[in-house]
């Protein structure tokens, strides 16, 4: 199952480290960059590998953020081989070479299985998203619309259409690399609820399947909006069960609809996905 909330937690803040997995998320990400100022950002990364040698993440899924060019190697290097870490978020990846870089660097600490996630942040790496999708270890791609937005001048109105291509290419991106869906944006107004339930609606429809989140409130939306109601499980149950039974390529659902193999797919994805 992928997780459907992903909470950023400032790798400089230890008291918000200390409750991180005690919010409700499915996985958390620590963050050496963006919230680390730069003077802080080698006490941060002792402060996060501490905290993953002790930290205890039951089900949640600790991924850390590491921060590009020449401190990558160096944030690396210091947490990778953690039993805790599920894996590496990788700040601004432009290139899928440098994530053949990345892939050349875990093998030689002996972290052979470890997943990345690059973020696509600028205009060059969305379009080469195909190309970085299929690159080592990726897991899933993240887009970091806020500096995308900033690269390409883009402003952003009520229903974020301006950002609807580049939010169904990640998606298709992955589809094509055989990868997980795309971990969805994040909202930095953490206290309009409806309006994030809203947009994650939106993410969902186009073939999301979790969002990043900057504030625990924010969270209980996520996991719901993510989360298959009992109808559609029960549909999608009942669907795969008639298909397998009826040795057929096409058939009738409860309703009485003609559905074919690729219904039926997506019924699958709706049972992998509940809880």
């Amino acid at each position: 199952m992928s997780a459907r909330s992903h909470l950023y937690v400032p790798g400089d803040a230890p008291e918000k480290l200390a409750k991180a997995l005690t919010r409700g998320a499915d996985a958390l990400i620590v963050d050496l960059e963006d919230a680390v100022p730069a003077a802080g950002k080698d006490a941060a990364r002792e402060a996060v590998a501490g905290w993953l040698r002790t930290a205890d993440p039951g089900p949640a899924e600790i991924w850390v953020r590491v921060n590009p060019g020449d401190l990558r190697e160096a944030d690396v290097r210091a947490v990778a081989t953690a039993p805790a870490l599920t894996g590496l978020v990788l700040a601004k990846v432009e290139t899928a070479e440098e994530l053949a870089d990345v892939d050349a660097l875990l093998t030689s600490l002996g972290a052979d299985r470890l997943p990345v996630v690059p973020l696509l942040e600028s205009a060059a790496a969305v379009l080469r998203a195909p190309r970085i999708a299929a690159a080592p270890r990726v897991a899933r791609l993240q887009v970091g619309e806020a500096d995308l937005r900033a690269d390409a001048g883009i402003t952003l109105g009520p229903d974020e259409r301006e950002l609807l291509w580049v939010r169904s290419q990640v998606v298709l991106a992955s589809a094509a690399a055989g990868i997980d869906p795309p971990v969805g944006p994040v909202s930095t107004d953490f206290r309009d609820l409806d309006a994030l339930r809203d947009s994650t609606a939106a993410l969902a429809r186009l073939g999301y399947v979790g969002r990043a989140c900057i504030h625990p409130a924010q969270i209980a939306v996520v996991n719901e909006v993510f989360t298959p109601a009992a109808e559609e499980v029960a549909w999608a149950g009942d669907l795969v069960d008639r298909f397998e039974a009826s040795g057929s390529g096409v058939l009738l659902d409860s309703k009485g609809r003609m559905v074919d193999e690729a219904i039926v797919r997506q019924a699958r994805r709706v049972l992998r996905r509940a809880r």
